[in-house]
């Protein structure tokens, strides 16, 4: 009855509770001081430092900054085809609005006159370019994208989409000669 009973107990006894080697305890001890040390992570690689990040949507993220070099840092580090659109809009708003004031807030070019406040800017998205005009109620004819905000309206450039040059030229000239926004 006895080695019954035993095996009976041996069987019902509670984990750790029963009679280990030294050879058992030993390797108890490693497994326990291994599970209690914290895991390191993989050391990432250094990121390059003219590689720019993509936000979400693909929206570079650039350091703000004032004048035409930080604009022209966004406009390189945008993804595939909205980098020529880019370039594009660029040398639109210049043509129209000699003199334009140029700056990135808020990782999006900004574009404005000195003294007058920002008139437009952009920002990339997954599929498109939003241009934002502030005062884009008082344009004519108006932007077609609506916005939450009473004066503001956008233009959404898309890939395969057409795009009107000249109409996108007239409403920079008009937006140039508003008042602008100060930020």
């Amino acid at each position: 009855m006895t080695g019954k009973t035993t095996k009976r107990a041996a069987r019902t006894a509670k984990p750790g509770t029963s009679k280990k080697t030294p050879a058992k305890q030993a390797s108890v001890k490693r497994l326990t001081a291994r599970a209690a040390t914290p895991r390191q992570p993989p050391a990432k690689p250094p990121r390059k430092s003219t590689e720019p990040i993509l936000l979400a949507g693909g929206n570079p993220q650039i350091a703000k900054g004032h004048g035409d070099a930080p604009v022209q840092t966004y406009i390189a580090a945008m993804p595939g085809w909205k980098r020529d659109m880019g370039r594009r809009l660029d040398r639109i708003i210049e043509r129209a609005v000699p003199g334009v004031r140029k700056a990135v807030k808020w990782n999006s070019p900004f574009y404005g006159l000195e003294d007058q406040g920002w008139f437009l800017s952009l920002h990339c998205f997954t599929k498109y370019i939003k241009v934002a005009f502030f005062r884009g109620t008082s344009l004519r004819p108006v932007p077609p994208g609506p916005s939450r905000q009473r004066e503001v309206r956008y233009l959404d450039i898309y890939e395969d989409a057409p795009f009107d040059e000249d109409q996108f030229a007239q409403w920079v000239k008009q937006a140039s000669r508003l008042p602008g926004e100060r930020m």
